[in-house]
């Protein structure tokens, strides 16, 4: 069987790139094979940063795969299956490492899901994003209705899953869904200068960063404080701290190992 999912890697970055034409839609095969990708990665020590993207132009991912809807109609495990979902979603918004979603074309249901278990979202001009499951007489069940709200605020999310509308890339903008709107044609390039920055810095760093904002958001303030400082103290005990350091004092850029 041919590979739908496929990963390149360079200077700490690696870019994993959806390829099933013509609209890169998930399919369970590509959902099995990203879950086998982000666990291989959570463990690569020469990665810092994640670029996820899809091949070609016309969409970083249109959707779940509704050719395999009728077999699930008389299923009676249904659940376990939507669970297993879950946990490759689950898998990549928990990553211990930055990841980047380019999106470079449609980007519908079960693509704005997983778009959005990513850090950061950067859009080609050309891009709509949007829930339509509605007009199916279905609604998100791959984590859209609880993402999505604690992104952009649940009034805006309720409206965008209840008409199933989709957005331009500049009403994504504005509305914080994504990060930045580049030109079609310019989304990798912008990608892999955010990725290429941030892959500069230290991994023992960057991980307690996402786990500190992710696990925090779920916590009562004072909680989330505390949990931070527990990862702060974590941090101090590294060598890159200590890289870091001496390489202020001694004016010249730290050499950080990523591992």
């Amino acid at each position: 069987m041919e590979k739908l999912v496929r990963v390149e890697k360079r200077d700490g970055i690696a870019t994993v790139i959806i390829d099933n034409p013509p609209m890169n839609v998930l399919s369970s095969q590509v959902t099995r094979e990203l879950g086998e990708v982000f666990s291989l990665l959570a463990k690569d020590s020469e990665v810092v940063v994640v670029i996820l993207t899809g091949a070609g132009n016309r969409a970083f991912m249109a959707g779940a795969d509704i050719k395999e809807f009728p077999q699930w109609l008389e299923r009676d495990d249904l659940k376990d299956i939507n669970m297993g979902s879950h946990k490759v979603l689950n898998l990549i918004d928990d990553l211990p490492k930055p990841t980047i979603a380019m999106l470079n074309g449609i980007t519908f249901g079960g693509g704005c899901e997983l778009a959005l278990t990513c850090d950061i979202r950067i859009a080609e001009a050309h891009v709509q994003i949007g829930l339509p499951e509605v007009k199916l007489g279905l609604f998100p069940g791959g984590g859209g209705t609880q993402r999505l709200p604690r992104l952009i605020g649940e009034a805006k999310a309720k409206e965008l899953m209840f008409t199933g509308d989709p957005l331009t890339a500049e009403e994504a903008l504005q509305i914080g869904l994504v990060n930045q709107v580049v030109q079609s044609g310019e989304g990798m390039e912008a990608a892999r200068t955010l990725a290429k920055k941030i892959a500069g810095y230290s991994l023992q760093a960057l991980s307690r960063i996402k786990q500190a904002v992710n696990q925090g958001m779920e916590l009562p303030f004072e909680a989330a404080i505390n949990q931070e400082a527990d990862l702060f103290e974590e941090v101090f005990k590294t060598q890159d701290v200590r890289e870091g350091v001496q390489a202020f004092i001694e004016k010249r850029s730290p050499q950080f190992n990523h591992r």
